[in-house]
């Protein structure tokens, strides 16, 4: 993860959510007073987010010391506390919501991701993710995505090629979308056509795709497409796949599920950040 990109990002983060100054916090805690909360799992799930904040507390300039007990990627049991920040109470609490938003949200994804792969168990199947992230966060969206044990698809439009249905009709046929691009990408970069019919299958295989994308089918219909892509060919299916087709996709054949629902459509994570009390208790309740 590009630690400038992610530095750059939270300081901005950081900016939008507290404007000028955190009225409530600053009037209630004199600069100086020092205390110590605990990041804990109200749910089960798999924890992402250890790098953010690291990151948050050291490069800042919070007047914090961190300790995280767990790695991105790890089980969380509920009541599990996942780390410790202690400090300046004022520089824990303004920080608290941004850092709390990500946590969630980030390990959220790593879960899909986890319970997908674990769907597909036993299958010669790959799950990814697609390009329907929240602008701005696709960086840690995908690492959490990695960290459930999915894979990425593309990160940005430069990062490989997709011919889709609008390029296809604006330039008239698969064949001639493909011949443009081989011209202009040249031999090392492969080629993905989005297919929605069985005769865009075949075009896409006579074309030279070196991925075909069955977009939209029931995993019926892919079987019965997939007779016409040699074994040399990728395929991938996405579109509409959820848990409970998941295994009949994974079960047709084809090379990869891609799931946007991985990112667009995920549950966040239940964590807490809960202060400790004197006596050591934190103020969590159930």
């Amino acid at each position: 993860m590009n630690q400038w990109i992610l530095k750059q990002a939270l300081e901005n983060w950081l900016i939008e959510d507290n404007g000028f100054q955190d009225i409530t916090t600053e009037a209630i805690f004199p600069k100086g007073e020092k205390g110590e909360a605990r990041y804990i799992a109200k749910e089960p799930g798999i924890f992402f987010g250890r790098e953010v904040l690291e990151t948050g507390y050291s490069a800042l300039g919070l007047e914090t010391e961190f300790e995280c007990g767990v790695q991105d990627g790890d089980e969380l049991k509920k009541g599990d506390t996942i780390a410790s920040v202690s400090g300046e109470v004022r520089d824990i609490l303004t920080s608290e919501r941004v850092f709390l938003n990500l946590v969630q949200r980030l390990s959220g994804i790593a879960t899909a991701a986890h319970q997908a792969v674990k769907e597909v168990n036993g299958f010669p199947v790959r799950i990814a993710d697609t390009r329907k992230t929240t602008p701005g966060l696709r960086m840690l969206e995908k690492a959490a995505v990695r960290a459930g044990g999915a894979s990425n698809h593309r990160f940005r439009l430069d990062d490989g090629v997709m011919i889709k249905d609008n390029h296809i009709s604006a330039c008239g046929s698969i064949a001639e979308a493909v011949s443009r691009v081989r011209g202009a990408a040249g031999h090392m970069v492969k080629i993905e056509v989005e297919a929605e019919t069985e005769q865009q299958v075949v075009e896409a295989v006579e074309a030279g795709a070196d991925v075909i994308m069955f977009d939209n089918a029931d995993p019926e219909t892919v079987k019965n497409w997939l007779r016409h892509v040699p074994s040399s060919v990728v395929t991938e299916v996405s579109g509409g796949i959820n848990s409970e087709t998941l295994r009949d996709y994974a079960a047709s054949g084809v090379s990869v599920i891609s799931m946007g629902a991985l990112t667009h459509t995920v549950k966040s994570l239940d964590i807490s950040l809960a202060f400790v009390e004197k006596g050591g208790q934190t103020n969590e309740r159930d």
